[in-house]
């Protein structure tokens, strides 16, 4: 038994991550939290907010919109998400676990919104 509590399929650039003998990639525990954070962003419609944002204080406040959300994750530490716009439209964000540490930077892009 795998001592592993979160697995998920590693998702890369909108499809599955294959192996050697096409089978999807399993991603474990902090990589499967910072891919479902990275989902729920995606799909909360705020990078597309961010993408129409030219105001820099709303622009300011779509960021910390975003930090909220990451942070109704029940597996977040409140108030350690921070959200970070690179440049126009390219985001970092890190939020700390309570049991796995801290994410690697999660990578934003409002390139990755739907038009």
């Amino acid at each position: 038994m795998s001592d592993k509590q979160y697995i998920d399929i590693k998702v890369i650039d909108g499809g599955w991550q294959m192996d050697a003998g096409q089978q999807p990639t399993e991603c474990s525990d902090l990589y499967s939290i910072a891919q479902d954070i990275k989902h729920l962003i995606m799909e909360s419609g705020l990078l597309r907010e961010l993408q129409g944002e030219r105001h820099v204080a709303l622009r300011s406040d779509v960021l910390v919109q975003i930090e909220q959300l990451t942070e109704t994750d029940i597996r977040i530490i409140p108030g350690s998400a921070t959200a970070t716009e690179i440049k126009p439209g390219e985001i970092t964000l890190t939020a700390e676990t309570y049991e796995f540490g801290t994410t690697d930077e999660i990578q934003l892009s409002t390139e990755q919104v739907n038009v």
